[in-house]
């Protein structure tokens, strides 16, 4: 994210950039499903499972950002950038989990199988 940015505000942009990708890619992609002739919902229950992580480094910004975050905290002692790196990617994993969760509960694809 961007480091111009303070803490709190781009903790909850992580989140819901990755709810954000969860819901509109899994939506996106049934309306593609319907017009192909696929089974939307079965279609949308499993591109939301192969959508989680990159909903997560959408939301961070990118890997390699994560990855200096990590070095920096771990060569220069700098823990304080290394935790709030470990806390972006842990609200990332948040809103891809609960955009997962609505799809799952949308589509009840779980009952079927």
């Amino acid at each position: 994210m961007d480091p111009k940015v303070a803490f709190m505000p781009n903790f909850i942009m992580c989140y819901f950039i990755a709810l954000g990708v969860m819901l509109g890619g899994t939506l996106i992609g049934g309306i593609g499903a319907y017009l192909s002739g696929q089974p939307p919902l079965t279609y949308i229950f499993s591109l939301a499972n192969r959508l989680k992580i990159w909903a997560l480094v959408a939301a961070i910004g990118g890997t390699f950002d994560a990855v200096y975050n990590f070095e920096r905290g771990i060569l220069e002692g700098n823990t304080r950038d290394m935790f709030k790196q470990f806390l972006l990617i842990l609200s990332s994993l948040g809103g891809a989990q609960t955009g997962w969760l609505i799809i799952h509960w949308l589509t009840q694809e779980h009952l079927s199988s």
